[in-house]
């Protein structure tokens, strides 16, 4: 698994899209240091693009770098090696690319500006933390959608589906529901619902850390109460890590058991 983890990475750093990728971060993260002169207010815009760029751009590489080297998987699964050390390590080999431009491009601007002298070190390593548990949950998903639809256009039509469904729609869905029933206690509603979106939750983790939670009104406050605790914290990074392992178990299930 490792000998394939160590080519699907070092095939994709060959790649200039992630070096794109990297230089994107890295010039929005000059960007917003120079002009905002706060580290703070750098973390606050970056959160913004981060929650809803890196979830994309997971998805889509995940998708078309299983479609792009389906004859190299058909060439290894002839081999002698385990379909679960295939698929997992080009699954690892995805997002542990993706992970380490994103903290190329957001850590060099930040060393430089001096965050390990700043206070806010421990909520810009939140939000660093946050973009690499997205990199490998929609990374997950979008290699479970890829094993189990042979049509490339159906597999890429439901990557985006799911992004868009986690990104937009489900905040959708979420808000509608507590404006239909606002006249009911639904404080338990509100924190369960937010733990079945890992874009959610990682959004009101950086805003927990960020001390801004009060912009969020009577919600904030609730979810203060439980996600601001220890408690709370260790909650929710099992909660992000089960979104990393369901995927990667239903990869495992699937490749058991799909006929190549």
């Amino acid at each position: 698994m490792f000998k394939i983890l160590k080519y699907t990475f070092y095939d994709l750093m060959r790649s200039r899209w992630l070096y794109i990728y990297a230089a994107f971060y890295l010039l929005l993260s000059v960007s917003l240091l120079w002009l905002g002169g706060s580290v703070s207010k750098a973390v606050i815009s970056l959160m913004n693009v981060i929650l809803v760029l890196v979830p994309l751009i997971a998805t889509m590489f995940g998708v078309m770098y299983y479609y792009n080297s389906r004859e190299f998987t058909e060439l290894l699964l002839a081999q002698p090696v385990r379909r679960t050390h295939i698929f997992f390590g080009q699954y690892l080999g995805v997002a542990g690319s993706l992970s380490l431009c994103l903290m190329l491009g957001l850590g060099v601007p930040f060393i430089f500006y001096g965050i390990f002298g700043s206070t806010e070190i421990f909520n810009f390593t939140v939000l660093l933390l946050v973009g690499l548990a997205l990199s490998f949950i929609f990374s997950a998903i979008a290699f479970f959608i890829a094993l189990r639809n042979e049509n490339r256009i159906k597999g890429f039509g439901l990557a985006i589906l799911s992004w868009l469904f986690f990104a937009v729609i489900y905040d959708g869905m979420f808000l509608l529901a507590l404006s239909l029933f606002n006249d009911y206690p639904l404080e338990g509603f509100a924190i369960g619902a937010s733990l079945f979106n890992p874009i959610d939750l990682s959004r009101i983790l950086v805003l927990l850390k960020l001390d801004i939670s009060a912009l969020m009104g009577y919600t904030g406050a609730v979810f203060q109460k439980f996600l601001g605790t220890i408690i709370g914290i260790a909650c929710s990074a099992l909660i992000l890590l089960l979104w990393v392992v369901i995927p990667a178990l239903g990869i495992k299930r699937i490749a058991m058991r799909k006929d190549f």
